[in-house]
């Protein structure tokens, strides 16, 4: 049975993308078969880590959603554009590419019943073994809706006051839609941090999982958010770390 899986942070410019490609890398690189769903309709990023322009997209998430083409349509193989043969497949949903298409309009066309089926309609064309969905930032109807389909949530955070703050609320969410797994990952952590530390006192604090602390690299930085740095770096702690999320992932909740 296919794994929906849901990447989410409460606000932007936490990694929440680079974590949902970077983990469907992994996935793929484990002989899996891999969809990536960009769930962001107002401001998309995803096709951008994987390579894909523009001008190579026909339709995307936004078009599906608004009725224009087939679900099947808005899916792109990029299992062997990445410079790394993977034994398993990947296909991303972009969510749009057309950024003058974005906002208002996006946001009419998100039909909850259709993304339910076009979701279904994936695994099972595809015979996917685990779809991401890299949501919208922050708490807002986009949010909730790939979350009330999933079998598992990772939320992204960075460590600041603010984003404890809002990675409580997601939480709770989480527990209010019975989300069967919910892991943390703190992303882009200083040296400052003893990491053991910090993940013990995230894990008090909320009451959940954290399943990785991921240090801050130049080494991943320098990849400028265009490449898949678990591919590029595969010794790299942080792909070792990531590793392990995604067997967390992909176990059997207890309970």
């Amino acid at each position: 049975m296919a794994r929906v899986i849901s990447v989410l942070s409460f606000r932007r410019g936490t990694g929440k993308s680079s974590t949902a490609a970077n983990l469907a890398a992994v996935f793929a690189g484990e002989g899996r078969r891999v969809a990536v769903l960009d769930g962001d309709v107002e401001s998309p990023a995803i096709h951008t880590l994987f390579g894909l322009d523009e001008n190579e997209v026909t339709w995307t998430l936004s078009d599906y959603l608004g009725g224009r083409c087939a679900i099947a349509d808005t899916v792109y193989d990029i299992s062997e554009r990445l410079g790394t043969r993977l034994p398993g497949s990947l296909f991303l949903i972009p969510s749009t590419t057309n950024y003058g298409k974005l906002g208002r309009g996006a946001r009419n066309s998100y039909d909850v019943n259709r993304l339910h089926s076009g979701v279904e309609e994936l695994i099972a064309g595809f015979a996917l073994e685990v779809l991401l969905i890299d949501t919208h930032a922050g708490l807002q109807a986009a949010t909730l809706f790939p979350l009330a389909m999933s079998d598992a949530l990772v939320i992204v955070l960075r460590p600041d006051q603010q984003d404890f703050q809002g990675t409580g609320l997601l939480v709770e969410l989480a527990r209010e839609l019975k989300v069967p797994r919910t892991l943390l990952i703190v992303n882009d952590v200083p040296e400052a941090f003893e990491p053991n530390a910090l993940k013990a006192q995230i894990e008090r604090a909320f009451h959940c999982d954290v399943a990785a602390v991921l240090p801050y690299a130049d080494e991943i930085m320098a990849l400028e958010s265009a490449r898949i740095f678990v591919l590029e770096l595969p010794q790299h702690r942080a792909t070792t770390l990531l590793r392990e999320v995604a067997a967390k992932l992909l176990a059997e909740p207890v309970g």
